[in-house]
């Protein structure tokens, strides 16, 4: 594989593939080398939306995991970036994780997802795309946001299929070792499950004691949300619940 450069790579995801990467390459004994991207990574400090230190950053790299994303906007302009860099480094493959449902959910930020991976698809680079659900570090921080208040409010009708980050981490590394594959299979969670069932596991794990209101919303992106179009549950292939997550999350409240 070479080099490797992956971009957020001290995020939430980014470090986990990381660390698969290079356990992958101690393993096989292929001695690639991992570059770490980020705003705060030495040597390798770059803002992708600003692009200074990004040539220096690609140079001598075969492969890019992009996984720096930010739901406060600048993803489609770090994308051009990036790709405008890799392109005269050489660069062989360009890996992408994207979310399910960006296709069939008109939400802003899925919205932009879809359009960094057309951007990543007519970059002249050879490409890999994975779509995963929601990861179940998201959908604990939705819940301790919507806990603040003495009755949780979610959407009312809404489920979620949410993912284990190590698991999906474990699946981008190895579609980063092989060659590049375009659009593959999308990876769901264990089980698809009804918003307040899930807050409820939430609250029963961390001990808070809160009540739970569903509330209807307007919108094409709550029906979108509401039909199931975030949903992959022809590829319910993750292994870990969001009860075993929460178990180790909160050690100190379990029986």
């Amino acid at each position: 594989m070479g080099t490797i450069l992956v971009t957020g790579g001290t995020g939430t995801l980014g470090r986990h593939v990381c660390e698969r990467l290079r356990d992958r390459g101690a393993f096989s004994g292929e001695g690639h080398a991992v570059r770490v991207l980020s705003r705060h990574a030495h040597p390798y400090a770059v803002d992708l939306r600003e692009g200074t230190g990004l040539e220096e950053a690609v140079t001598g790299v075969d492969t890019v995991v992009h996984c720096a994303s930010s739901p406060r906007g600048g993803d489609e302009e770090a994308a051009r970036r990036l790709i405008a860099a890799a392109r005269p480094a050489g660069v062989r493959h360009l890996v992408y994780i994207s979310i399910v449902g960006v296709d069939r959910v008109p939400f802003p930020y899925y919205r932009t997802k879809l359009a960094v991976e057309r951007l990543v698809e007519e970059s002249g680079i050879d490409w890999t795309v994975l779509r995963a659900t929601q990861f179940h570090n998201l959908v604990l921080r939705v819940f301790e946001t919507a806990a603040r208040l003495p009755v949780m409010l979610l959407p009312a009708g809404v489920a979620d299929q949410p993912v284990e980050v190590v698991e999906v981490a474990d699946r981008l590394a190895g579609l980063t070792a092989g060659p590049p594959s375009g659009r593959v299979a999308d990876m769901g969670g264990p089980e698809i499950r009804p918003f307040p069932e899930l807050a409820r596991s939430y609250l029963r794990a961390s001990g808070r004691r809160r009540g739970v209101l569903t509330v209807p919303l307007a919108g094409a992106a709550y029906r979108g949300f509401r039909s199931g179009g975030h949903l992959a549950p022809e590829h319910a292939v993750g292994k870990v619940t969001f009860e075993s997550f929460l178990a180790r999350r909160f050690p100190a409240h379990q029986r």
